[in-house]
C-alpha cells in the first residue's frame, strides 16, 4: 500500500508561535510537508530561512494565496484580528486551516469561519496546543480515573511576573483587536476547564490593567465558571504575580491533587529541542503532582507532553478517518465566555 501523500503546508507568521510551536510540529510529522513560511520581517525571514532551509519563504499572505493550488493545509499563526479574514480567504481557495487561539475577535466571527468551512467541505481546527501539556493530561487522567471522588472544585492558574505589562500588539491593539491576556492566557485556561468538565452554566469575570498607558487591554483577569457538571472552575492569569501558586489544584470528595509550574515543551521548542527527540515532553520526577489528602499525599507520575498529537490528529481528520483534534465550535463557546467576562466588565 502506498503511503498517503504529505499534506503541503503553509505557516502564515513567524512570531512565538510560528517560530515555537507550528513550523517544528510540522516538519517533525511525517504526515505533513512545510512548504511555506510567511512574513514580511526581515529578520524572522532571516531566521525561518535558517531553521528551514528548505521551505520558501513568502513575504505576504496575497502572494502565498496567489498559489493556493501548490499547498493542501494554511496554518494562520498572526494576530487575533487577522484571523478570521485570513481563515475566510484561505478556505475560499479550498484549504484546509488550521487557527491559532483564541480563533477569532467575536463569537460572530469564529462562527462565520465555521459556515464557511461547512460550506466548502474543507477541515478547520483551532490549536488549542495546552490541552496537550504534560500536567493537564495528568489532571484529566486522574479525574477519569476517580480517585478524587466526586469533583466539586477546579483550580488553574497561568500567573507570570511580567511586571513591565503587556508588549506589542497584545497591548496596542486593545480589546477590539484580541488583545489583552484574556484573549491570550484566558483561551487556555477557558478552553482546558470546558474541555474538563463540559460547558458553563455561570461564568463570572474581573479583568484588571494596572500599567499605564492609553490602552483597554487586560493584563490580570480572574474567571469563574459554574458547570452544568456542578463542578466550579476558579481560574486566574496574568502578568503581576510575584509569588506562585499551584499551576493546577483539583478537588474532590475524597482526596485532591495539585501539581506546581508549567509544562516544558514551550522552552524545550524554543530552545531547538525537535518533537522527535528522546526526552520530549518528559517530566522529571521531582515536578510530578501530589495526590491525597492533608498528612498522606503522594507523588504521581506525570504523562508525557504531546504537542505533536495535534497535528497527527488533524492529518488523520483530514484524510477522513477521525474527528478533529479541536472542535472550532469548543473555540466559540469560549469566545463567548470571554466576550461576557469583557463585556460585564465594561457596564
Amino acid at each position: 500500500m502506498n503511503p498517503r501523500p504529505k499534506l503541503r503546508t503553509a505557516v502564515l507568521g513567524y512570531g512565538l508561535s510560528g517560530r515555537v510551536f507550528h513550523a517544528p510540529l510540522i516538519a517533525a510529522d511525517p504526515d505533513y510537508s512545510l512548504d511555506a513560511i510567511v512574513t514580511s520581517h526581515p529578520v524572522r525571514s532571516a531566521d525561518a530561512a535558517t531553521a528551514h532551509p528548505e521551505t520558501l519563504i513568502i513575504p505576504d499572505a496575497q502572494t502565498l494565496f496567489a498559489r493556493a493550488a501548490d499547498f493542501d493545509v494554511v496554518v494562520i499563526g498572526t494576530p487575533p484580528a487577522t484571523h478570521a479574514p485570513l481563515a475566510l480567504e484561505a478556505i475560499g481557495h479550498g484549504l484546509h486551516v488550521v487557527i491559532d487561539k483564541p480563533f477569532a475577535i467575536s463569537a460572530a466571527e469564529g462562527r462565520e469561519v465555521i459556515a464557511a468551512a461547512d460550506a466548502a467541505g474543507v477541515k478547520l481546527s483551532v490549536f488549542q496546543n495546552r490541552r496537550w501539556d504534560a500536567d493537564f493530561l495528568t489532571v484529566a487522567r486522574v479525574v477519569r480515573e476517580g480517585s478524587l471522588g466526586e469533583v466539586h472544585t477546579f483550580e488553574s492558574r497561568f500567573e507570570r511576573w511580567k511586571p513591565a505589562g503587556l508588549r506589542d500588539w497584545k497591548d496596542s491593539a486593545g480589546i477590539s483587536g484580541g488583545g489583552g491576556v484574556l484573549f491570550d492566557l484566558g483561551s487556555h485556561v477557558i478552553d482546558q476547564a470546558v474541555a474538563l468538565f463540559g460547558p458553563a452554566a455561570k461564568v463570572h469575570g474581573l479583568t484588571r490593567r494596572i500599567s499605564a498607558g492609553g490602552s483597554d487591554a487586560d493584563e490580570d483577569a480572574s474567571i469563574v465558571i459554574r458547570h452544568q457538571s456542578g463542578v466550579d472552575s476558579h481560574l486566574s492569569v496574568g502578568l503581576h504575580f510575584a509569588v506562585p501558586a499551584p499551576r493546577f489544584r483539583v478537588l474532590g470528595s475524597r482526596a485532591g491533587f495539585e501539581i506546581w509550574g508549567t509544562d516544558g515543551q514551550e522552552a524545550a521548542l524554543d530552545a531547538g529541542m525537535k518533537p522527535d527527540d528522546a526526552g520530549y515532553g518528559r517530566v522529571p520526577e521531582n515536578q510530578w503532582g501530589r495526590l491525597g489528602v492533608p498528612g498522606s499525599m503522594e507523588p504521581v507520575p506525570s504523562a508525557v507532553g504531546a504537542y505533536p498529537e495535534f497535528y497527527r490528529l488533524f492529518a488523520t481528520a483530514v484524510h477522513g478517518n477521525t474527528l478533529l483534534p479541536v472542535d472550532p465550535e469548543d473555540a466559540v463557546a469560549t469566545l463567548q465566555i470571554i466576550e461576557d467576562i469583557h463585556g460585564s466588565n465594561r457596564a
